[in-house]
């Protein structure tokens, strides 16, 4: 199922990985999101959407760790995406991170998936 990847980022605590995905792109954060490490998501989130991959899926089921600067890098990708007629798909979150999200209440604002498999298949933005 992977079709090459696209690029990759790396700190000591999280790796970004990139893969072309149809006409979107699976954006895999595996480690910790947080303030130190929030442009290695920020970055190649934005390089995708400049490419015109409208559509993402943030494959969550690496991220040990997502604090509010990382909330707002995914909040901030979303936007962009829903303005170039796309959208930002969440797929397995690992309990920790999906608190964070329901806390917040940012999982109603995102479409978010149990499985990548899932993500992968919804057809919406």
């Amino acid at each position: 199922m992977d079709h090459g990847t696209v690029g990759s980022a790396q700190s000591g605590r999280l790796l970004v990985e990139v893969r072309q995905e149809g006409s979107g792109a699976v954006v895999t954060p595996a480690g910790e999101l947080d303030h130190h490490t929030a442009d290695l998501l920020r970055e190649p989130l934005e390089e995708c959407l400049a490419k015109g991959c409208s559509r993402l899926v943030v494959d969550c089921s690496r991220l040990e760790f997502c604090d509010s600067t990382g909330l707002n890098v995914l909040l901030g990708a979303r936007l962009k995406a829903e303005a170039a007629g796309g959208g930002v798909h969440l797929a397995g979150m690992q309990p920790v991170v999906a608190r964070v999200f329901e806390i917040t209440g940012a999982d109603a604002v995102f479409s978010v998936h149990d499985t990548l498999e899932d993500a992968l298949a919804d057809e919406t933005g």
